[in-house]
This record gives C-alpha cells, structure tokens and sequence, in this order.
C-alpha cells in the first residue's frame, strides 16, 4: 500500500510535468487581464474640451471642424489608450575583419682571433675542429600571425498594434505592444516598449520602429519546438557546475 501511494504521486508528478511542457496541451496565452495595455484603456486622459463659443453656431453641427471625430479631423494616437500600429523592418548588417602578421630574426657572432697570440696557444690544446675565431654563435628567429572575422545578418518584418500607456510631461508618448500567435503546439510572442514623438506618427497612425526611443523588441516564443532547441536541465546543469 505505502509503495502503490508512491507510484501514484510519482505518475501525477510526472504528468504534471509533461502537461507543462507541452505534451499533448499547447501552450497557453498570458493572461490580458491585468497588462498595462488593458488599464490604459480603461483609465484614458481626459480629452480636452472645445469651447462651443469658439466655434460659433453653424460649426457645432459641421463635419469639417478640426475635431477629432470630424472628417477632417487628426485621428492619429495621441492620448492614453490610444492605438497606433507599429511597422517593424529590421535589416542589419555588419561584418568585421582583422588580420596581423609579424616576424623577427636575429643573428650573434663573437669570437678572438687575436689577442696577444693567446687563441693559438689556446687552439692547440682544443678538440679536433675547433677554433676560438668563433667562440660564441647565436642566432634566433619567431613569428606571429593572428586572424579574426566576424559576420553579422538579421532581418526582421513586423507590423504590431500598440497602446500609448502614458503621456509624460514634455509630449512624448510612452508604448506598450503585445502580440501572441498560436500555431499547433507552439506560441510565437511580440513585445514592443518604446517612447515616440507625437509629430513622428504618420496620417496612417504608424510609426516605424528607428523612430522609437529605448526600443525594446523581443520576438520569441514557447512550445514544443523551442523546448526541443533548448538543452536539457540535467545538461544545463552539468555545463554549469563541471569545471572541465
């Protein structure tokens, strides 16, 4: 009985852990309840009133005022909880190359052919072949080289809608974007935060992403074919603590 208990908890452990990793559930999508997206819309700035006096009687009920929801009116984002689309075209290259090359060589000759007629004296009494004309001969020689290349190309085609979750005091808007698509087992994510002019949104409500400031771009994502990509936890481990 007490091993059958422990047979019981080690299989619901071990489904619990496939379950999370995707075995047979595709991952699920983050929660949008409490995002920063969603309390922006729901506590927008307040819009700043038009005077009736100022537009006089027969532009109260005209199409062609400069309000927001006249046809004539700028309907780009420009307060809390506004939507813009945000057009991601990332195409970088960079390719690095260094190469060096040196040598050296060095050559030392010594030697006492004369010197008061001591070398004579002093060769006849040496092996056979030898001679104190050369007493010392050094010669030595090195070389280094070293080469080193670095390549570089990413590409990147979005386009995502983004909410203006605050408008700081000098004008510019704060955005916050997040785009979840779910295919089969895997969930592919796009987050976008950044900060962008007002003047820099187009009639089209866009803005491209070399226009916002402290961008942060992630596009990731989980599921079966990412955990696949990814060493296991054992393997992980052992790469960490093994010194060897």
């Amino acid at each position: 009985m007490f091993k059958g208990r422990h047979i019981a908890v080690f299989f619901l452990v071990c489904t619990a852990g496939c379950a999370e990793n995707g075995f047979g559930v595709p991952p699920g999508f983050s929660p949008p309840a409490q995002n920063t997206e969603r309390a922006a819309m729901l506590n927008p700035s307040v819009p700043v009133p038009i005077a009736a006096s100022a537009l006089g009687p027969s532009a109260q009920a005209s199409l062609w005022t400069g309000a927001r929801g006249s046809l004539l009116g700028d309907r780009r984002a420009m307060q809390r909880g506004d939507i813009m689309t945000v057009v991601i075209e990332i195409d970088d290259r960079a390719e690095i190359s260094n190469s060096s090359d040196r040598s050296r060589s060095a050559s030392q000759q010594a030697g006492v052919p004369q010197l008061f007629g001591i070398p004579q004296r002093v060769d006849a009494d040496l092996p056979e072949g030898a001679s104190s004309a050369a007493l010392v001969d050094l010669s030595s020689q090195s070389s280094a080289s070293g080469d080193g290349t670095v390549r570089r190309n990413e590409r990147l085609t979005l386009r995502v809608a983004v909410t203006i979750t605050d408008v700081l005091p000098n004008g510019v808007l704060a955005i916050v974007g997040q785009q979840e698509v779910r295919v089969n087992f895997e969930l592919r994510e796009l987050i976008v935060t950044g900060y962008v002019r007002p003047e820099d949104i187009t009639r089209q409500n866009e803005i491209t992403y070399d226009k916002i400031a402290s961008a942060r771009i992630s596009y990731g994502g989980r599921g079966q074919i990412t955990q696949m990509q990814q060493p296991r936890l054992g393997q992980q481990i052992l790469e960490t603590v093994l010194p060897f």
